[in-house]
């Protein structure tokens, strides 16, 4: 008797989800983003800084690893199951740095890591790819832009020695100054004075600079105080808001250099900003829009379309194609 023959129904061939990465990196905090391949955001993770040239290579390289896992887990993605990642990083506009830190990020196991500055994270999410600029004032602070030709220049970015005006740790610098002042009576009363002791946890603001000068003192530690500040200010303090005022001003040339250098004078634009010093709102806004509108009259200010570390994952998506079109 002739045997049967099996029919055997072959299931249809499944699509491996691509899951993507994105990493938004600074002086104060990492977040890590991952994303399926429509964009959808599936897990989220938090670590500490990650800017190299503050805290070296292997600790940021640390953060974000840490950052990483706890998006994986939020996602229930393995890491191996990443096919791409955009890690955007304070502190890595020399490219043997971003090279440094692609290296030591190797071991993530993803098959391909970009490491570009978090400027240019920002900037992507704060236009959508068009043309514009974006402001960054964190801890730190720092202007890009790219026109419609596709340059790309930035203006800033030069760390609390040499720059970083506008930046939270540049307002508690400033605040301090005006604390010492103030207590010399080389400068009138604030309520700085007492936000400081209070944040640095000393009795009398001549205690501050035990306290500041402090070899355990970071400058992030330092630059938190830069919060203090904007809440001065927005309750009505004279030197606060000055200071704000100030820090307006400075972001304000750091964005007419870049708009300058771009030629973009004449142009309709976009100026989005990103960063913890925007809490003051508008006491930081006019001051940096009378700025830019005096040489740009038609830029305009909004916030960011793309939080930076979701655009990171659109820029991994733009990796993953520029791949299977090189291949």
């Amino acid at each position: 008797m002739k045997a049967k023959s099996a029919t055997v129904k072959l299931s249809p061939r499944t699509h491996a989800p691509e899951y993507v990465l994105g990493v938004d990196g600074g002086g104060t905090k990492t977040h890590a983003v991952i994303a399926d391949e429509h964009g959808r955001v599936l897990g989220e993770g938090f670590a500490g800084p990650s800017n190299p040239l503050r805290v070296g290579v292997n600790t940021a390289a640390a953060a974000v690893r840490e950052a990483v896992d706890q998006a994986c887990d939020a996602a229930g993605v393995q890491r191996a199951d990443i096919v791409a990642a955009e890690v955007g990083l304070a502190g890595v506009r020399r490219a043997d740095l971003r090279e440094r830190m692609r290296e030591s990020l190797m071991g993530l196991g993803i098959n391909s890591v970009e490491v570009v500055t978090d400027a240019e994270i920002a900037l992507y999410g704060a236009t959508g790819g068009a043309p514009g600029l974006v402001l960054i004032a964190g801890t730190g602070s720092i202007c890009c832009g790219r026109n419609a030709r596709g340059k790309r220049v930035c203006a800033g970015g030069w760390g609390p020695l040499a720059g970083d005006e506008g930046g939270g740790a540049w307002l508690a610098r400033r605040a301090l100054q005006a604390v010492a002042h103030a207590s010399d009576g080389r400068g009138p009363a604030t309520t700085l004075s007492q936000a400081a002791c209070a944040y640095f946890n000393v009795t009398v603001p001549d205690d501050l600079s035990m306290a500041i000068y402090a070899p355990s003192m970071t400058n992030e530690r330092i630059a938190g105080f830069g919060r203090c500040v904007v809440e001065a200010a927005q309750k009505k303090d004279a030197i606060a808001r000055e200071i704000i005022t100030e820090a307006g001003r400075e972001l304000g040339k750091a964005a007419v250099a870049v708009i300058r250098k771009l030629q973009m004078e004449q142009e309709r634009f976009q100026v989005a900003y990103v960063g913890g010093v925007f809490r003051a709102g508008e006491l930081i806004l006019n001051p940096l829009r009378e700025v830019v509108t005096r040489v740009a009259a038609q830029a305009y200010f909004a916030p960011p379309q793309l939080a930076p570390a979701i655009a990171a994952t659109r820029m991994a998506h733009a990796q993953l194609q520029r791949l299977a079109l090189a291949g």
